[in-house]
């Protein structure tokens, strides 16, 4: 049998239009601009407005992943959303997107490895590819942090924002693509990075509201030395694993939570800072949107070209880390669509509205028509009659 690759062929980004800049935090938190861009390199990031949310915001970017790859939402087999943020804590924001993209016959679900979750999802998504499961695949990372930030901590809410960026995989014969992935974890250092109250081991209650413990909650000093650390070496057990050295690696995407890591994790691979990507400055850490972002922008400001080589690399809560290599195998050109492309993405918009509505009337008629049955004490189960 033939080998099946799965190469990025599309590629999407959304981010609010909202601001926030450091000399805007400084009227909300004891901090100025210098202390923040000292230690982060963070100059602003972008808010979510009130009408905005993981899948809102997911959903456009999986549009325009969809546009490049002139690819119809109906021709997807499957969708991973890479979130820590869900819209709800049930249903899959994956879902969401699906029915508001249009994807009528992908399956859908959410991935949640903290800040590598994009990573994650990206590994996840080429073994379907590779396997023969799916031809189509859409990854899409999108995280709306600010909904989960306490905005009295300058520890944590000086360093986030939200956004959303997408990829779309398609199975090729050529080996090109995603060459090689490495995962990792370490559960002993969750508590290091992590919202505590709101699952099953902490129920939300007066109390844990009270004692804000359903924010963020991160020992920064902790995660700094882990993040220098499992960059680092993901980044080079996935490059030895697809029979590469650092020196064949053209461009080096990761994950953009503070530039201060950034710098070190690159030093380490002994990579000039020209071939690493940055634009933490402008984004603050989007968690799961964050290298995702980040390869839009690589590709629109023509830092990457057929043929070369990049690393996607992300660590966070779990602790979790992972590394992907990937060639690139589309010309840039392919970013470039005639304006009738646009129009043919806003009439699959228009669809998957209505189809959405069509849906939902189908199953309210459906449900009418069946009868509702209440048990009672009468009814035995059948095991149980004589």
């Amino acid at each position: 049998m033939t080998q099946a690759y799965a190469q990025i062929v599309g590629w999407g980004r959304y981010v609010p239009s909202r601001i926030l800049t450091n000399h805007d935090l400084a009227q909300m938190v004891d901090t100025s601009d210098e202390w923040i861009r000292s230690r982060t390199g963070i100059l602003e990031r972008r808010m979510a407005g009130p009408k905005e949310s993981s899948s809102t915001m997911g959903a456009r970017a999986a549009m325009a992943a969809l546009e490049v790859a002139d690819l119809a939402p109906s021709r997807l087999d499957l969708i991973i959303c890479a979130t820590i943020t869900p819209d709800y804590p049930l249903a899959a924001t994956a879902s969401l997107i699906q029915d508001a993209i249009g994807a009528t016959h992908a399956g859908a679900f959410d991935l949640n490895a903290g800040c590598s979750s994009f990573v994650y999802a990206i590994s996840v998504g080429a073994q379907y590819i590779a396997s023969g499961a799916a031809r189509n695949v859409l990854i899409v990372g999108a995280d709306t942090i600010s909904r989960i930030l306490d905005w009295t901590d300058r520890a944590t809410c000086v360093l986030f924002g939200d956004g959303a960026g997408a990829v779309v995989l398609r199975m090729s014969e050529h080996p090109t693509g995603v060459l090689h992935c490495v995962l990792g974890s370490d559960g002993s250092g969750a508590e290091s990075l992590y919202i505590p109250a709101g699952g099953s081991r902490l129920p939300a209650s007066a109390e844990t509201i009270q004692a804000k413990q359903h924010f963020v909650k991160m020992d920064g000093h902790e995660v700094f030395r882990f993040a220098v650390t499992a960059m680092s070496q993901a980044a080079t057990q996935a490059i030895a694993g697809a029979g590469l050295k650092p020196d064949d690696i053209d461009l080096f995407i990761p994950h953009q939570a503070n530039v201060r890591i950034i710098q070190s994790a690159a030093r380490a691979l002994r990579l000039p800072m020209e071939r690493v990507f940055v634009n933490v400055d402008r984004y603050g850490n989007t968690s799961s949107a964050s290298v995702p972002l980040a390869l839009c922008e690589a590709v629109e400001q023509g830092r990457l070209r057929q043929g070369d080589r990049l690393v996607m690399v992300g660590f966070g809560a779990g602790l979790t880390w992972a590394a992907a290599v990937v060639q690139w195998g589309v010309p840039a050109s392919a970013a470039r669509r005639p304006w009738w492309r646009t129009l043919v993405q806003k009439v699959w918009g228009q669809q998957a509205i209505v189809g959405s509505a069509i849906r939902r009337g189908r199953r309210r008629i459906s449900a009418m028509r069946v009868p509702t049955v209440i048990p009672t004490d009468d009814d035995e189960e059948p095991s149980r009659k004589r």
